[in-house]
């Protein structure tokens, strides 16, 4: 053994013990690796540097590019409804979904790739839920590994032994030969996470994720907070109405039925049958749901279309037409009496839809002390025609004013609760003089997301994701054309863009890279290698197996897996026929062992991907990790030798 193996062995050891003690930062340790091996000549500056330009690190920072633009252009909340829909209220369920759907997606397409598809996905969904992501993100990247394993296709490593075997003379392995033991496995990891690695997850927010979310309030607890007793109703112009063709200001319905037209949605009738005149009054208040929901639900996705209406505002001057859809506020015995007098018809569908995706919101104004509104009235001042919100609450001196709001003289520091489209309450931040927006929920930002750049954004992550599962590009061109057509085509800015990278992660991964390149040069892998060859002469098939599967599930922790594969699949054949037994049994564990690469965040880059938006620490990957791989060599070391006889 020589002086280089022992300082490469030694820099090692120095650099685990401090990513376990966590002592200092992760990419802080991982430079510190990165000058030893550099002042103690065992690599010159280019290979010591060749992590900045390794294509793993270009990957993981352009993935990040890729992630955000999802999640600005509102793509990653809709891709997001639909386990939400399937997990309910319940947590594990949802873990469960999550990582179901993303064990699928990894069998057929590239790990890193799902992962950054996936991953704002699941942080949106935490937020919705007012959950940690960090409950989340390790089984996300779990599932994906597990997921490498269904599919001869699932992760490099499995073509790396298939081919080998083929090298060598013998049958590949099929495109599905690897399911039968995927599977299982997969069950066994997927009900870990759920009953015992959720409980070891740490409950942590990243440092630097936006803290408005958990001291913001929502737009229930604001709603809840003024004491709302109006109801919202969805209802539609009836043929024959005695206010078609007329302009709300001459039909003076606040006065008239105590009913206020928030919204005019645009667009045809939707499928709802309508309810017919009659007292509705029992009706209604079992289809109407409380205020805080309503108000947290305002916006209901058109049937048979999948997307909300457009909405318009509600101006003075504004036509009623037959067939319309109107979006309205007022209490039971007021739509009772415009139901009785053939106005409109009630229609079935409660009013319900995606926080995410609504158009209506709420924010608390604040007067200010040189407003020129003070001293007159909404009315007067024709604030809803002005601003294209309504006023449905004032609070003065703390304490909510009743009665009729509209003939109210305002007063300096009144505080107004106005509801409208979400962009009109962005152009109110922007007033100064009359008014401050002293306070908008924690849904206004998610629903201002530029929706109109979502198809653009589609498209990208799709013609991604063809790129690297057909190998027309190499993996690292279709990430930054995938990263650099974000931006290009305004699905996330310049400046988000270098915003969006986890840098700490980017720096990790490149200083660490080079320790591999510093244990092949010094000799130091295939001692290693050679010693585990040595001991095991003679061995049984089955201890052999479970060492092989040791030894593969170690190396993967510090260099790639598909690296590791390439080095261990030709010693895993010459040991099998050394013993006289098929190398198959061999290879497939080499296969399954290297997507083993849990328990560090260096050890994939699907672990470093999750690992800043996380929040996470070396030991939490270690708890789960360790715990994962003892369970996946179980099941490996029962099955394998059933499907693969030696």
């Amino acid at each position: 053994m020589t002086v280089d193996i022992l300082l490469v062995y030694g820099i090692i050891i120095v650099t685990v013990v401090l990513f376990v003690t966590e002592r200092l930062r992760l990419d802080v340790v991982a430079l510190l690796a990165l000058l030893a091996l550099l002042l103690t000549g065992i690599l010159t500056p280019p290979e010591a540097l060749a992590g900045f330009s390794d294509p793993v690190v270009l990957m993981i920072a352009a993935l990040f590019v890729v992630g955000d633009g999802l999640f600005q252009t509102g793509v990653a909340q809709a891709m997001g409804r639909w386990p939400q829909k399937l997990a309910g209220d319940s947590e594990v369920r949802l873990l469960v979904v999550i990582m179901l759907l993303v064990a699928l997606l990894s069998g057929f397409m590239s790990s890193t790739g799902t992962v950054a598809v996936m991953l704002p996905v699941v942080v949106g969904l935490a937020w919705a839920r007012d959950m940690s992501p960090s409950k989340l993100l390790i089984p996300l990247s779990v599932a994906s590994l597990l997921g490498g394993m269904l599919t001869l296709i699932g992760t490099p490593p499995n073509l790396v032994v298939s081919a080998h075997l083929e090298s060598m003379g013998r049958d590949p392995f099929g495109f599905f030969a690897f399911t039968p033991i995927g599977l299982p496995i997969l069950v066994v990891g997927i009900a870990f996470m759920a009953f015992v690695g959720i409980r070891l997850l740490p409950d942590r927010t990243a440092p630097g994720s936006p803290q408005r979310d958990q001291d913001t309030p929502s737009v229930e607890e604001m709603a809840g907070s003024w004491t709302l007793h109006p109801q919202l109703f969805r209802v539609k112009v009836r043929e024959g109405s005695r206010i078609e063709g007329k302009k709300l200001r001459d039909v003076n319905l606040p006065d008239r039925f105590g009913v206020t037209v928030l919204e005019i949605l645009k667009g045809r009738p939707r499928n709802g049958r309508p309810r017919a005149g009659g007292r509705i009054a029992g009706r209604v208040a079992k289809a109407v749901p409380r205020v805080s929901e309503r108000m947290a639900k305002a916006v209901p996705r058109v049937s048979g279309k999948g997307e909300p209406p457009a909405p318009e505002p509600a101006l003075a001057d504004a036509v009623l037409q037959v067939g319309q859809e109107l979006l309205v506020e007022g209490d039971l015995a007021g739509m009772n009496r415009m139901v009785q007098r053939g106005y409109i018809d009630l229609l079935d569908d409660d009013v319900k839809g995606d926080p995410l995706a609504r158009e209506t919101g709420i924010a608390e104004v604040l007067l200010t002390p040189r407003s020129r509104l003070v001293g007159r009235t909404l009315r007067k001042i024709r604030f809803r025609d002005r601003y294209q919100l309504s006023v449905v609450g004032i609070k003065r001196m703390g304490e909510k004013v009743r009665g009729d709001l509209r003939d109210l003289p305002l007063e300096f520091g009144d505080m107004l609760l106005v509801q409208g489209p979400w962009d009109r309450i962005r152009m109110l931040q922007q007033e100064g003089r009359d008014f401050v927006v002293a306070m908008a929920p924690r849904e206004m930002e998610p629903a201002l997301k530029p929706l109109d750049r979502a198809p653009v954004a589609v498209l990208v992550m799709l013609g991604m994701l063809l790129l690297m599962t057909f190998n027309i590009v190499p993996a690292v061109t279709a990430v930054l054309l995938a990263a650099v057509a974000m931006v290009l085509f305004g699905a996330v800015s310049a400046a988000d863009a270098y915003r969006a990278v986890n840098w700490e992660s980017v720096v990790l991964i490149a200083g660490i890279l080079p320790m591999a390149t510093a244990l092949e040069k010094t000799g130091g892998m295939q001692l290693i290698v050679d010693g585990i060859a040595g001991v095991m002469e003679g061995a049984t098939p089955v201890i052999l197996l479970v060492v092989l599967f040791l030894l593969t599930s170690v190396l993967s922790q510090v260099i790639s897996n598909t690296a590791t594969a390439v080095l261990l699949a030709p010693i895993a054949f010459q040991l099998a026929v050394g013993i006289g037994a098929n190398p198959e049994p061999f290879l497939m564990t080499i296969a399954v062992a290297a997507s083993t690469a849990f328990a560090t965040p260096v050890a994939s880059p699907v672990n470093t991907l999750v690992l800043g938006p996380g929040g996470y620490k070396f030991g939490d990957f270690f708890k789960v990790g360790v715990a994962l791989q003892v369970l996946v060599l179980i099941v490996a070391a029962i099955l394998i030798p059933l499907l693969f006889p030696f």
